[in-house]
């Protein structure tokens, strides 16, 4: 069932096909991604080009895959070197190489099913927020004074909110007379108390406080 579309060579018709489904893939595939998801334009437009360039390097390299996997997996490596990606955008990225893969191949059959069970999938488990719906984890930047002893100078007040803190990070700013300390964050109840942040700020000095979702991050998850 899956046969190639181009039989033993390169064909003209071949070629424009594989493009096409590749880019109506690819394209279709940023739609997913973009579904209840934080999203830019640039990596948007990246998932729907990716397929057509994976599938035009398998297509070069003359069916040798091992060569055009090689190739292909230094695209998805510009995206990681030029800035950190979510757990849910690495998957999107290999999904599209994926389709491309098979598309390069001739296999539009295979690339298609594959689609429509990844796309399945993902909207799935977004519209049942599979691993997000309660866990209330939050990423807690708190700035304090470098004559403070940061060892558990705020587990009373997250104790006393019932939060499970964890210190992830210690970094020192404005010329070593400052520490920003990393906190994730557990909350019961989804979210961050204002009682807790202003607890916070007596404890720290009314310094900066920066608070994010965990579905915010585009850095280390949690």
């Amino acid at each position: 069932m899956f046969d190639s579309v181009f039989g033993t060579s390169l064909n003209i018709g071949g070629f424009f096909l594989c493009m096409a489904v590749s880019a109506a893939l690819g394209v279709l595939g940023a739609l997913v991604n973009m579904y209840r998801n934080r999203h830019t334009e640039s990596f948007s437009m990246a998932l729907a080009l990716i397929p057509m360039a994976v599938a035009m390097v398998i297509m070069l390299v003359n069916g040798n895959i091992g060569a055009g996997v090689a190739v292909a997996g230094s695209f998805a490596l510009v995206r990681f070197r030029s800035a950190p990606g979510t757990g849910r955008e690495i998957a999107a990225v290999f999904s599209a190489m994926a389709v491309g893969l098979a598309a390069g191949m001739g296999y539009l059959y295979a690339a298609a099913l594959f689609f429509l069970c990844y796309a399945a999938l993902t909207l799935a488990l977004c519209s049942l927020r599979f691993g997000g719906a309660g866990s209330g984890a939050w990423r807690l930047r708190i700035t304090v004074p470098e004559n403070v002893d940061y060892t558990g100078l705020f587990d009373d007040i997250f104790a006393e909110n019932h939060c499970r803190a964890e210190l992830k990070k210690v970094k020192t700013s404005s010329m070593g007379t400052l520490f920003d300390l990393t906190y994730d964050v557990i909350s019961p109840d989804g979210g961050i108390p204002k009682k807790m942040i202003d607890a916070l700020r007596v404890r720290n000095g009314n310094l900066t406080i920066i608070a994010e979702p965990a579905d915010a991050l585009t850095g280390e998850g949690l």
